[in-house]
Formats: structure tokens, sequence, C-alpha cells
């Protein structure tokens, strides 16, 4: 199955699992988006691995 057969699902957890040390838990769902009335809303989900923000509670730079 090339590129142009997979579905945008298959083409990201491909992309999210080709890393030399990727597991099939880089590749789970870390938002949700809902859609009402013309509004989009986009949640970082509760159970998200990996989650925007500085890293540890209490850092206030980046690292780096």
């Amino acid at each position: 199955m090339g590129p142009h057969d997979m579905s945008d699902e298959e083409k990201r957890r491909d992309q999210l699992t080709s890393a030399p040390e990727a597991t099939e838990e880089d590749a789970k769902p870390r938002i949700d988006v809902t859609r009402r009335d013309g509004v989009t809303r986009i949640d970082v989900r509760d159970d998200a691995a990996v989650r925007p923000g500085f890293g540890q509670p209490g850092e206030d730079e980046p690292r780096g």
C-alpha cells in the first residue's frame, strides 16, 4: 500500500511510528476536535502522553 492509497489517519500513524525508537503509543491521538455552530474547539486530551508547554509543571522557560 503506497502513500496515495492510505487514509489521512493511516498516513499520520505511519509518519509517527517511522522513527527508529517509535512505538504505537506515539501514534495515539493527543487532541479532540469538536465543531458546533460554526465554532471549532481543539482540546488536549486528558490521556495525552505528550502535552504542549514547557515540560514539567513549574518550568517557565523552554528547554534547549
